[in-house]
């Protein structure tokens, strides 16, 4: 049985949803696999440091951005989240772009250590 976040998260995908990873060339469809990588972020990514800086919301277009920043181990992490909705106000795109460097390496490797354990 799905958590209360999972329940959330997937009340709030559109079947169709796509996500775009700052670490995968491919954008990933449907909403198992955007469920799995947002879920696999949030315990990546979510810790105590973890705030959103600005919010751009645009809701004419459907579409937000969302600037944020964490502290990753002994690396500070900036990012935005692009977030594009339907008119059922389902998300059905997610875009994630990670700065500097050393962040998206990190992040790289710690998404995939938690994907590999999802998979488990």
């Amino acid at each position: 049985m799905a958590d209360k976040s999972e329940a959330a998260l997937s009340a709030q995908l559109a079947d169709n949803a796509v996500f775009h990873s700052p670490v995968v060339h491919t954008p990933q469809a449907g909403k198992p696999i955007v469920m799995a990588y947002l879920l696999a972020a949030d315990n990546v990514l979510g810790n105590d440091s973890f705030r959103y800086m600005r919010e751009i919301i645009d809701d004419g277009a459907n579409m937000a951005m969302l600037e944020f920043e964490l502290q990753l181990d002994d690396i500070q992490v900036n990012g935005v989240d692009i977030i594009s909705w339907n008119d059922d106000g389902k998300i059905q795109d997610f875009k994630v772009m990670v700065r500097p460097l050393q962040a998206i390496n990190k992040v790289w490797d710690e998404m995939g250590k938690m994907l590999e354990k999802m998979k488990a």
